[in-house]
């Protein structure tokens, strides 16, 4: 696929927000609201910085995964993985506050096999019932020597909205920008049980550029 938002300095999901906020920002000031001018300002300049869409650099090397979502690392758990891989599998689960960037990367290259929709409720993104319970997105990628890894776009307690901008059947490369969720979310990586994790709880993390895990590649069959 080709890297829909490559050199946009701006998630386009954003512009109308914040074409509304400089609207309502030129409004106040036009009519003399001081306060209100400020304020809207103020609004609309964070609602800018909060779709900011910058460059990262992605490390090289077919084994490494690399997070999806900038971030808190709030979960390293080994779970059996029910609903979509049926195995035993590490969850790395990511909290995105309304101050990290909200652009969603694909944590390995490959090929998207699905994608899941599932609705549900909007509880603090950071809560442990937040990956089973909250509206969700899935999305089943598998590398060229067929190992599989689920990526889910989790919604949090004002999100309200998850965009992604890939298809099943679509080829991808690591690192390259998939998605957003609208203001505050969680993303959740499950990987094989054979990975070797690096990163820790309360770790910060960067999307397309931190390392999460290095995952071997399949045996042979």
């Amino acid at each position: 696929m080709a890297d829909r938002a490559k050199g946009i300095p701006l998630a386009k999901e954003g512009i109308p927000f914040v074409l509304i906020g400089a609207g309502l920002t030129l409004g106040a000031w036009t009519i003399g609201g001081t306060w209100s001018t400020c304020f809207l300002g103020l609004v609309t300049l964070f609602t800018t910085w909060f779709f900011r869409n910058p460059a990262r650099t992605i490390p090289a090397g077919e084994n490494l995964i690399v997070s999806p979502g900038d971030g808190t690392v709030v979960a390293v758990e080994s779970e059996f993985e029910h609903r979509y891989l049926k195995e035993q599998s590490i969850r790395i689960s990511i909290f995105l506050n309304v101050f990290d960037v909200h652009i969603n990367r694909m944590p390995v290259g490959g090929i998207v096999q699905d994608m899941v929709y599932q609705p549900g409720k909007f509880m603090m993104a950071n809560q442990p019932e937040a990956s089973s319970g909250n509206e969700q997105n899935a999305l089943m990628l598998r590398r060229s020597d067929g190992v599989k890894i689920l990526c889910v776009q989790i919604a949090g307690l004002i999100a309200r909205r998850i965009v992604s901008w890939v298809v099943p059947g679509e080829q991808v490369e690591k690192g390259e920008r998939f998605g957003l969720i609208r203001f505050g979310s969680r993303m959740d990586v499950y990987l094989p049980r054979t990975s070797t994790i690096r990163v820790r709880v309360g770790a910060k993390v960067k999307g397309g550029s931190s390392v999460l895990a290095e995952v071997p590649c399949a045996e042979p069959s």
